[in-house]
């Protein structure tokens, strides 16, 4: 008789295991409307390499304007879960609008920037709060299990999302795929609402010291070289997401269905990459595998400017752009997570995600405005070059820091360890 596999412990802890269901379910939307999205620019209203340089920036814009006073604003006034709650609410009826105005006719790429912008803006409070709430359900010894568990989520996101969300454009027409993204916040809330841990209390000096965050990113060399390379590579990394969809489309003639498919099988790399993470970790150490992500990561999307001759070579370059790079990706995002979660004091972590995130986020519209505006001088195929051998450099910042000798605390200290809750876990 076959055994069955044991659930993960984590997964056996209802208050996790909601706060992991509710990131799957809105990670897999947000997946469908990173194809929607653009190809509602590209088809549905004809936009140029520059207008979807701006579409892109649309979305993160608000990291740099937003993240360092949401995060002090949530570390004043606490219950990140209500706040996520909330942004997540809020995401849902701003996306709804995109298949509304469609059906209306009435759909422009103004709406489609307003509605990317205030969707990153919500982003921003969901993603400064997230910290806060992961670490009020997780105990220390468990930090990179849990990290590994929502970044496999993402993994297999990556697999099914850009699939589905190429099939939805072509069935559906992009603007209706959007609809998908909305679904999926709504479901991301309901488990949110099921979950009731013991946060961290909220700090009120929050108010009197929103630079707080920024000035220990400043102090701390490991979380500053962190970031540098971080902003490395996201800056590179968006130069080449402005164009990627448009030079697929337009320059390699791959349609939307396709593109989707081959990106989300690429995609089982990222879900490789996730449950590789813990076993590099173990091996060399949590700060080398970051140091490892950094390189993986960027390093393969080289192979999409050298994309080139039959159909099949075409489409397996890449693929293997995608799987190689969805590797690279999962061992950066985990080890960075579990290393933050285990070093950023309870009582700062809203402030110093916010800071973090002004500057790694804030590079992404910046790359994005960069790529379109270079795509237009230099063309396309040459703007992809850049990207792609710009982002590889990040990890040089790396190497003179603390990051690569950083190790966690033992895994296997507490293995009876209990995820933390509302009924066990007392205010840090």
């Amino acid at each position: 008789m076959i055994a069955r596999p044991e659930l993960p412990e984590l997964l056996t802890q209802p208050a996790f295991r909601r706060y992991w269901s509710a990131q799957t379910v809105s990670m897999f939307g947000d997946q469908i409307s990173s194809v929607a999205i653009p190809y509602t620019g590209i088809l549905a209203l004809h936009a140029s390499a520059a207008e979807m340089g701006y579409l892109t920036a649309a979305i993160w814009l608000p990291s740099l304007l937003f993240a360092v006073h949401a995060g002090a604003w949530a570390d004043r006034r606490g219950h990140r879960r209500r706040l996520m709650i909330l942004a997540d609410l809020g995401r849902a009826a701003l996306l709804a609008t995109v298949p509304v105005c469609a059906a209306l006719h009435a759909l422009t790429l103004g709406q489609l920037y307003a509605v990317a912008f205030g969707v990153g803006t919500l982003s921003v409070l969901f993603t400064v709060s997230d910290p806060a709430l992961f670490v009020a359900l997780v105990p220390e010894s468990g930090y990179l299990r849990g990290q590994s568990l929502v970044y496999g989520s993402r993994a297999f996101s990556f697999v099914g999302g850009p699939s589905v969300g190429g099939l939805l454009v072509q069935a559906l027409t992009a603007p209706f795929a959007v609809a998908a993204d909305a679904v999926s916040y709504l479901g991301s809330a309901f488990f949110l609402s099921r979950i009731h841990p013991a946060e961290a209390p909220p700090d009120p000096a929050g108010r009197r010291t929103f630079t707080a965050g920024a000035r220990y990113i400043a102090g701390n060399r490991l979380v500053r070289a962190a970031l540098i390379a971080a902003a490395v590579v996201n800056f590179f990394d968006f130069i080449f997401l402005a164009l990627f969809a448009l030079y697929a489309t337009r320059s390699l003639h791959i349609r939307p269905g396709v593109l989707g498919l081959v990106l989300g099988a690429g995609a089982i790399g990222a879900v490789l990459g996730s449950v590789a993470a813990k076993h590099v970790s173990r091996a060399v150490g949590v700060g080398w595998g970051y140091v490892i992500g950094a390189v993986l990561f960027p390093g393969p999307l080289i192979l999409v400017p050298l994309a080139g001759g039959p159909r099949e070579l075409v489409l397996a370059a890449l693929f293997a752009s995608e799987f190689l790079s969805g590797v690279g990706v999962m061992v950066l995002d985990i080890s960075i997570g579990s290393m933050f979660a285990a070093v950023i004091p309870d009582r700062l972590r809203s402030r110093v995600t916010g800071a973090f995130q002004a500057v790694n986020y804030g590079t992404r519209p910046l790359g994005s405005l960069a790529g379109g505006a270079l795509g237009t001088a230099i063309g396309v195929r040459p703007t992809l070059w850049i990207a792609a051998l710009g982002g590889t450099t990040a990890f040089i910042w790396l190497l003179p820091s603390p990051v690569p000798h950083f190790r966690l605390p033992d895994e296997d200290a507490e293995p009876n360890a209990k995820v933390k809750n509302g009924s066990s876990m007392s205010d840090q």
